[in-house]
C-alpha cells in the first residue's frame, strides 16, 4: 500500500547512478520527482598516481590503504590487476592495513577475496575514519594511501598528516557535470521560481557540480534564497557538511543514509518541516 507523506510536493534531486529508482521512491510516499542528474564521473586518463600507488603496494611499502567507496575501490583495483599479476596484489595486500569506508567497499574487497582489516562505522564521515584508525593504532611515520572518491578531502589528508603519517592521495575518477545540462537547468530554475517544495541532496559532489552551474549562470544568490524557503533534505552528514559549505541549509538527515530510509523519513517528518519554514507573523 502506498503512502502519502509528500501529498503531490515537487521533490527536486540530482542523483545520477540510481535516479529511475529515487524517482519511483519519490512516487511511491506520493511526491512528483523532478530528478536531473548532476554528476558524470570522469575516469582519470593514464593514472599516474594509481601507478605509483600500485607499485608501491606490491612492493609492500604502503601501510594503510583507505578504500572511501566501493567503486572507486573496484576501480583502484582493476588499474592494479592491469599492470600487476593477482599473487602479487594479494602479497601488497596481507602487507597493508585495508580500511573500508562502510559496506560498499567492504563488499568491493570480497569480491576480490579480500577482508578489510578496518571496517568505519556509520555515519562514515572522515571524522569516522580518522577515530577508527586512531582506536586501531598510531599513523605516525605510517605510509597511508587514501583512495579519494571524485573530489579530494583536504581535511582528512590533513588530520592524517597532522598525526606524523606520509599520506598519499590516489585518486581514480572525478566528477563533472553531465555532457547535456538543459534538464538540470530546467530543474534549477524550477526551483529558483519557488515551484518546488523539496529538494534531496544524495552525493555531497552533487552540491558542488550545481554550485558550479550555478555560479555560470550567476544564479547562486537567487538559489540560496529559494533553499531557504524549501525543505532541504541530505542523505547523510557528509552531504550536510557540504550544503553548510556552501551557506545552504539542511532540515533534515535520516537516521540511516540510504535513499530509501531517506524519501520514507522525509515524507513523515513533513508536516512540521513545512511548519517550521512557515514564516513567523
Amino acid at each position: 500500500m502506498s503512502e502519502q507523506g509528500l501529498s503531490g510536493m515537487t521533490v527536486a534531486a540530482f542523483e545520477s547512478r540510481m535516479a529511475a529508482e529515487l524517482a519511483r521512491l519519490i512516487e511511491r510516499y506520493g511526491g512528483r520527482p523532478l530528478v536531473a542528474p548532476a554528476l558524470r564521473e570522469l575516469p582519470i586518463q593514464d593514472n599516474p598516481a594509481a601507478l605509483r600507488f600500485g607499485v608501491r603496494f606490491v612492493e609492500e611499502q604502503i601501510d594503510v590503504l583507505i578504500l572511501m567507496t566501493g567503486v572507486g575501490a573496484t576501480a583502484l583495483f582493476d588499474i592494479l590487476r592491469a599492470r600487476h599479476p593477482m599473487s602479487s596484489i594479494m602479497v601488497g595486500a596481507k602487507h597493508t592495513a585495508l580500511v573500508a569506508r562502510g559496506p560498499k567497499p567492504v563488499a568491493a574487497l570480497k569480491a576480490l577475496g579480500l577482508t578489510p582489516t578496518l571496517t568505519v562505522p556509520e555515519p562514515n564521515t572522515w571524522v569516522d575514519v580518522v577515530s577508527t584508525l586512531d582506536e586501531y593504532r598510531p599513523v605516525k611515520g605510517l605510509r597511508v594511501a587514501v583512495q579519494e572518491y571524485g573530489i579530494s578531502n583536504p581535511d582528512l589528508l590533513d588530520a592524517l598528516r597532522q598525526r606524523g603519517a606520509e599520506v598519499f592521495p590516489v585518486p581514480v575518477y572525478k566528477w563533472g557535470l553531465p555532457e547535456d545540462t538543459a534538464s538540470l537547468k530546467q530543474s534549477l530554475a524550477e526551483i529558483i521560481a519557488g515551484r518546488v517544495a523539496v529538494m534531496v541532496i544524495t552525493n555531497a559532489a552533487q552540491i558542488d557540480q550545481v554550485t558550479t552551474l550555478l555560479e555560470q549562470e550567476g544564479t547562486v544568490p537567487a538559489f540560496r534564497a529559494a533553499c531557504r524557503r524549501m525543505i532541504v533534505a541530505s542523505i547523510g552528514p557528509t552531504a550536510s557538511e557540504r550544503l553548510r559549505h556552501y551557506d545552504l541549509p539542511v532540515d533534515f538527515e535520516p537516521s540511516h543514509g540510504k535513499m530509501g530510509v531517506l524519501v520514507k523519513e522525509l515524507s513523515h517528518a513533513l508536516p512540521v518541516l513545512l511548519n517550521s519554514k512557515q514564516p513567523s507573523n
